[in-house]
C-alpha cells in the first residue's frame, strides 16, 4: 500500500489555509473581531492565522468553520459544491477520485488521520484512512465521541479496539467493525509494525470532526496538510 504523504505540494495556485480564511471572512464581511467573538479566539491569533505566522490546533479549525458556517472543507481548499438543502432539490450524480496518498491530513500525537474525498462538500458519510500511532490506552486521553455510526476495516498491523461499555477487541488485518459512535471509542496500535484502518463514518464531516469528537482536538500541535 502507497505509503500516506504529508507535506504540502508547492502549488502556487493552492491558496494557503489563512488566505482562504481571509478571503471567506471578508465575502461574508466579517471582520476579525467578529470572528474573535463568534470563536473565542484572539483577535490577535486570527491575524496571525490569517496571514500564516501561527500553525493552528484543530479546535481552531472547528470554531472558525462553525463561525462561518461553512463545510470544513472549504478551508482546506475544497470546492464549493451546493447541498441538497441549498438547491432545495435532489442532487445526483456527484463524485470525486482521490489518488493515492491524497487528501487532508490531520497529524496528532495518536493519530495521523487522512480525509479523503476531500474535495467534495456535503458528505453523508466521511471517509478517513487512520495512521494508528499511540499503543497504550493510557497515553490516549479522552475517549472519542461523536454523531451517527462508524465502521472500521484493519488495512495494517492489528488493533485493539477500547470503548467504554466493553472489554477491549483485537482486530487484525481483515477483521473490521461497526459501532454506534455516540459510545466513547478508541483505537490502540496492538503491535510494533504500522497499525492502519479505514474508518467511514455516517455524519457530517464538520460533525466528525468538531471538537471533543476527533483526537485531533485534544492536542495543541497538529499539523494540518492538504497533500
Amino acid at each position: 500500500m502507497p505509503a500516506i504523504m504529508a507535506s504540502r505540494r508547492e502549488d502556487p495556485e493552492t491558496a494557503r489555509f489563512g488566505h482562504i480564511l481571509r478571503d471567506l471572512r471578508t465575502r461574508l464581511g466579517l471582520t476579525l473581531n467578529d470572528v474573535g467573538l463568534k470563536t473565542g479566539i484572539p483577535r490577535s491569533t486570527l491575524s496571525k492565522i490569517e496571514n500564516d505566522k501561527m500553525s493552528l490546533s484543530y479546535d481552531k479549525i472547528v470554531k472558525i468553520s462553525s463561525a462561518l458556517n461553512v463545510d470544513i472543507s472549504e478551508l482546506f481548499g475544497g470546492k464549493h459544491v451546493p447541498s441538497p438543502q441549498e438547491v432545495r432539490k435532489p442532487v445526483f450524480g456527484r463524485r470525486v477520485i482521490s489518488r493515492a496518498g491524497e487528501g487532508v491530513m490531520i497529524d496528532t500525537d495518536v493519530y495521523a488521520s487522512l480525509y479523503v474525498a476531500s474535495d467534495l462538500l456535503h458528505k453523508k458519510v466521511v471517509p478517513i484512512v487512520v495512521d494508528v500511532k499511540v499503543k497504550r490506552i493510557e497515553d490516549f486521553g479522552d475517549f472519542i465521541r461523536h454523531g451517527g455510526e462508524e465502521f472500521a476495516y484493519v488495512l495494517e498491523g492489528a488493533i485493539d479496539f477500547y470503548t467504554e461499555f466493553y472489554t477491549p477487541s483485537r482486530l487484525n488485518v481483515g477483521d473490521s467493525i461497526y459501532f454506534d459512535s455516540n459510545i466513547g471509542h478508541a483505537y490502540i496500535a496492538a503491535c510494533d509494525a504500522p497499525c492502519r484502518i479505514l474508518s467511514i463514518c455516517s455524519a457530517d464531516s464538520a460533525e466528525i470532526m468538531k471538537t471533543g469528537d476527533n483526537p485531533a482536538s485534544q492536542h495543541d500541535h497538529i499539523r494540518v496538510d492538504k497533500t
